[in-house]
């Protein structure tokens, strides 16, 4: 059987932690940012953890982990 393709797109937005679960940068952090306050800002910095109710979604379309 041939290997699975990764999504592309997923590729770029997710990565694994090191016991597997996916974590994906914040949203609202790329512009317009003058109007955010700082507090919020720093908040959306780093890195979270999916919620479950996504991980078997995001598990298919990246097969291999971060492949």
């Amino acid at each position: 059987m041939p290997k699975m393709k990764s999504n592309s797109g997923a590729k770029k937005r997710f990565r694994f932690t090191g016991s597997g679960k996916p974590k994906h940068a914040k949203a609202n952090h790329s512009h317009i940012l003058t109007k955010k306050s700082t507090k919020r800002k720093r908040r959306l910095r780093g890195v979270e953890v999916v919620d479950g109710t996504n991980v078997k979604q995001i598990r298919r379309l990246l097969p291999y982990g971060n492949g």
